[in-house]
């Protein structure tokens, strides 16, 4: 490893060690709302638009994943059908709304919602309608950026909507390492994992004496079949994904 690349791998390990020391209290929070949700039947979607959009997926039916975790998926709003189009596209109205009326979400139920910059028109446009319908909100985000980004038309922070929101510490622009006057080295996707996974532990703690335990077992492992396959039944019906 060069200077470059050593900097960026102690950078990251920075940003974790600030949010361990200073978001630990609101990932808790998140991990007791989820629990509550969980406790009364409600599922955990998590949705962002762009690269964003990979924390849904990161969420869903995977080993040590949280079985009652269900992703807002859309392939206009990820790269799929192009990054132009996807660009432009997560900053269109009425995009959410169109997106959100794919899922059956409950009042009962609860919304991550991940948005480095946190001004994007439809992550902000996806909490206002989860705040009309009553449902938890919890955004992740970047405070720092969310606060000199330029709005959209909705004129409103993503932070300033959701019930809540985790901060993780990434510098304005998401990139971390300078080279020829260019910021290299995005951070976003590593510590929004690193968050979203965070609560899941937390909550399991939380549930560890509930059965069945929600929570998948890698498929290459010992009894995995059995396990994943009751949770799958029980999830089969609310998760359109499964």
């Amino acid at each position: 490893m060069n200077k470059y690349s050593i900097n960026y791998a102690n950078k990251i390990q920075s940003l974790i060690k600030k949010i361990i020391k200073e978001e630990s209290n609101k990932i808790s929070i998140a991990a007791n709302i989820i629990k509550d949700s969980y406790l009364k039947g409600g599922q955990l979607y998590v949705f962002g638009t762009g690269h964003s959009h990979m924390m849904a997926e990161e969420s869903f039916h995977r080993a040590g994943g949280f079985a009652a975790a269900c992703p807002i998926l859309d392939t206009n709003i990820d790269f799929s059908k192009g990054a132009e189009k996807a660009t432009k596209l997560e900053r269109t109205p009425n995009i959410a709304k169109k997106v959100l009326e794919k899922y059956k979400i409950r009042q009962k139920d609860v919304m991550i919602i991940f948005s480095n910059s946190g001004v994007n028109h439809v992550p902000v446009e996806a909490a206002m309608i989860a705040k009309q319908k009553k449902i938890k909100t919890i955004s992740i985000l970047s405070y720092k950026y969310a606060k000199v980004a330029p709005l959209s038309k909705l004129n409103k922070r993503l932070f300033q909507i959701t019930d809540m929101f985790i901060d993780n510490k990434i510098p304005i622009g998401d990139s971390l390492s300078k080279i020829n006057n260019i910021t290299v080295g995005p951070a976003s996707t590593i510590i929004g994992s690193f968050i979203l996974n965070t609560i899941l532990v937390e909550l399991a703690g939380k549930v560890k004496n509930i059965k069945p335990f929600p929570f998948y077992i890698s498929s290459n492992m010992p009894n995995a079949n059995s396990n994943n396959n009751i949770l799958i039944k029980k999830y089969k019906k609310l998760n359109k994904h499964l």
